[in-house]
């Protein structure tokens, strides 16, 4: 084997697709007024932190599972499961990933360095037996995106909003229940399940749960963009990027939800919401969603740095 492909083999292991969750480090920045260099680049070594520990996390799950991922008609391709990479390489590499990540977390402030802390351990906690318990899985996945934001804000200095931290706690457990959902039907379609805690859950408590969740989080969405009155957004011009938010919840469950069985059967993983990743990756509509969200956002957050909005 080349070393170009052990790069690859090793970039593979370590689901270098999956870092586009990290991006949410970014999201406290583009909403605070005060703008600089020294800002962004705290947001970017942030971003670097999380990216090398949940890289960290996947090495170390996919050696905890190795058996069962053996065993598994998709996971059993991963490098770690199929016997491309060797389990000595497969640690060194989750240890580089772990002291890369301490190491610039550490850089930035102490408050980064113990939110990279407790994510891992909540994550450790979650590979070793959280994930098989219903209800504690769903709370250690959103746990990962609001740990995320929480970095967002302490790497950029902002402002802390509790309806900005509640949006984000409340959208990733929705995504986190509309992943199990859709593990979940995909499981009932195939007539295979492929996690235990799946045994637990069924559809309609699910779709009970991604009510709830989607509801509570579209206020504190709408809340947090009623501006400063409210301890939110620092302008309450950022009602206006509330139907988008609304657009990509609804956008969001019709792709988690197809009308046919069929097609549940036939789709692609960019077609389903088991991997939310794939879904920002790959379809258009949450793409599009996104962009105007942030133009809009964008927009309004420099108008209102120059003194331009009424």
């Amino acid at each position: 084997m080349s070393f170009y492909d052990s790069i690859l083999i090793g970039l593979e292991a370590s689901r270098v697709r999956q870092w586009s969750k990290n991006f949410l480090v970014f999201a406290a920045a583009i909403f605070t007024k005060d703008q600089s260099i020294f800002l962004w680049t705290n947001c970017i070594k942030a971003f670097a932190s999380f990216c090398f520990i949940s890289s960290f996390i996947y090495i170390v799950n996919d050696i905890i599972d190795l058996e069962a991922d053996r065993q598994h008609p998709r996971k059993r391709f991963r490098p770690i499961a199929s016997g491309r990479m060797r389990m000595f390489d497969a640690i060194a590499l989750a240890i580089v990933w772990l002291i890369l990540s301490l190491a610039i977390s550490a850089s930035v402030d102490f408050s980064l360095l113990a939110a990279i802390l407790i994510y891992l351990a909540i994550q450790i906690a979650y590979c070793f037996g959280l994930k098989r318990q219903p209800l504690l899985d769903l709370f250690c996945i959103a746990s990962g995106f609001l740990l995320r934001a929480i970095a967002g804000v302490v790497a950029s200095q902002g402002h802390w909003s509790p309806w900005f931290l509640l949006t984000v706690g409340l959208l990733a457990l929705f995504l986190a229940v509309e992943k199990r959902k859709a593990e979940l039907r995909t499981a009932i379609d195939r007539g295979v399940i492929t996690r235990k805690v799946l045994l637990r859950y069924s559809l309609p408590l699910l779709q009970r749960l991604e009510s709830l969740v989607a509801s509570t989080s579209f206020m504190a969405y709408a809340l947090w963009s009623a501006g400063p009155a409210l301890q939110g957004a620092e302008t309450s011009w950022m009602l206006l990027s509330v139907p988008f938010v609304l657009v990509g919840i609804f956008r969001y469950q019709l792709l988690s939800d197809p009308d046919e069985a069929e097609r549940r059967l036939q789709a692609s993983p960019d077609q389903t919401t088991e991997k939310p990743e794939e879904i920002l990756l790959n379809d258009r509509g949450i793409q599009v969603t996104l962009i105007a969200w942030l133009i809009t956002v964008i927009t309004v957050n420099l108008l209102n740095r120059f003194g331009l909005l009424p």
